[in-house]
């Protein structure tokens, strides 16, 4: 096992000491010396969240990564019960061919079934289906003080709440029982089309939520003037007949990490300008497998060593209806106005559909998420004035991609904070929650 873990943005520089249990039985006894000797720990999973949410204040954490196996599965109604740290790739090399995906998955499929339920995870489709959590209909959950406590709307609905969008801090996840949804192919048939500003992307988003399951755009974050708000919209779905195979395409390596970040101004503006003009401004129809639709990052094994060894940070907020569209341009032109930027700006409206969980991020409105090389002036300058906008505006940050967030801030935007300290498991914590709450 790796001596040193870190989460996925590598900042904060706070290295984790992993403690494995390879089997659901050790779990008490491994929390229990941890607890004595350590004073809290942290679950860990396979180091997807981006901020300090995953780190442990104590920095050491219990890894649950090689809790990866099924333990029931119901092809007939496509209900399945998993460990933890399987992640949802593996997930779905079984029940793709099957004909069964994930209702919600991220935009990776690298990240493990109790850190997708831990940070109540969103996608492309969250106008349809929600947050993950929502496909949850139970779960195991280890308490230190109490051993393990079933947890679902009926029976522990506190903790079951608590726990889904709850970082980790209600206790450990050992298996979890995910509702899944029926496919007739593995390939997605999709649409794509430019737009030149961001009145063009509610506009498309109108037409297109209505009419397809997952939708997102990209955003040239980089434009000023007539291009500002520019970006390229796709939407897509299942196709209705076709294959069913796990995607096995080829994937390229980052190998190491470089001294200084591959980022920088010059090749911000070069491909965020070429990536906009390959796509025609007429609407395009194609298919697709349903790795590079749905998770094109993926392609590229370790892509956040690009950012050099200091790191990145994104920045991901939510804006309410009212101050979507005015929010979404003061955010974008203060962007393109401080020299930063990102080559994947990815914007996407959230439905109504509500999350059982208490600390869950999305609620109705856009979402706007980017990365930044990691520098001083980010949280000395662009972050503070983008946290004005979003504040003004109503909206929040993400838990799971935040390394910076204010106490007040994230307490005035997640008021519930409370009750889940009050549930939170004394054995658990995180340098998240130290910073945010206490």
């Amino acid at each position: 096992m790796n001596s040193e873990l870190l989460s996925w943005g590598r900042y904060p520089h706070f290295p984790q000491t992993p403690h494995s249990v390879s089997w659901r039985s050790q779990v008490g006894a491994t929390l229990e010396t941890l607890q004595r000797t350590a004073g809290t720990t942290l679950p860990f999973g396979n180091g997807r969240s981006y901020g300090d949410s995953c780190l442990a204040e104590s920095d050491h954490v219990l890894s649950m990564r090689l809790l990866d196996r099924f333990i029931a599965a119901d092809w007939d109604r496509g209900v399945v019960m998993v460990e933890p740290g399987m992640t949802l790739g593996e997930l779905l090399a079984l029940a793709v061919p099957k004909g069964w995906f994930l209702r919600v998955t991220p935009g990776t499929r690298f990240v493990t079934v109790g850190g997708a339920i831990a940070n109540d995870v969103h996608g492309k489709n969250h106008h349809r289906q929600g947050t993950f959590g929502c496909h949850v209909s139970r779960f195991g959950l280890w308490r230190s003080e109490q051993g393990l406590l079933n947890c679902s709307a009926q029976e522990n609905p506190d903790l079951y709440r608590a726990t889904i969008g709850g970082l980790g801090l209600t206790g450990i996840i050992v298996w979890a029982e995910i509702h899944l949804a029926r496919i007739n192919s593995s390939r997605i048939r999709f649409v794509t089309e430019r737009f030149d500003s961001i009145d063009e992307f509610f506009a498309l988003s109108d037409e297109l939520d209505s009419t397809y399951e997952f939708s997102v755009a990209w955003v040239d974050c980089t434009a000023k003037g007539s291009s500002a708000g520019r970006g390229v919209f796709s939407a897509g779905e299942f196709a209705n007949d076709g294959a069913l195979s796990a995607s096995g395409d080829r994937k390229i390596t980052v190998p190491v990490t470089p001294p200084f970040s591959l980022i920088n101004k010059l090749s911000l503006r070069l491909f965020n300008a070429a990536y906009w003009r390959r796509h025609p401004r007429k609407r395009r129809s194609g298919s697709a497998g349903y790795e590079p639709f749905l998770y094109p990052l993926d392609a590229i094994l370790h892509w956040n060593r690009i950012y050099g060894r200091k790191g990145f940070q994104q920045y991901q907020c939510v804006l309410p209806p009212d101050a979507a569209e005015s929010g979404t341009k003061a955010l974008l032109q203060t962007i393109a106005n401080s020299g930063n930027g990102s080559f994947l700006a990815v914007l996407k409206r959230f439905g109504d559909l509500r999350s059982p969980g208490l600390l869950s991020f999305p609620r109705p409105g856009v979402t706007l998420a980017l990365d930044f090389r990691n520098e001083p002036r980010l949280e000395g300058g662009l972050f503070p004035r983008l946290d004005s906008i979003v504040r003004d505006a109503g909206g929040r940050l993400y838990p799971a991609k935040d390394a910076h967030i204010g106490a007040a801030d994230f307490r005035d935007s997640y008021p519930e904070w409370r009750e889940l300290e009050r549930l939170r498991d004394p054995a658990v914590n995180s340098r998240f929650w130290k910073r945010v709450t206490q």
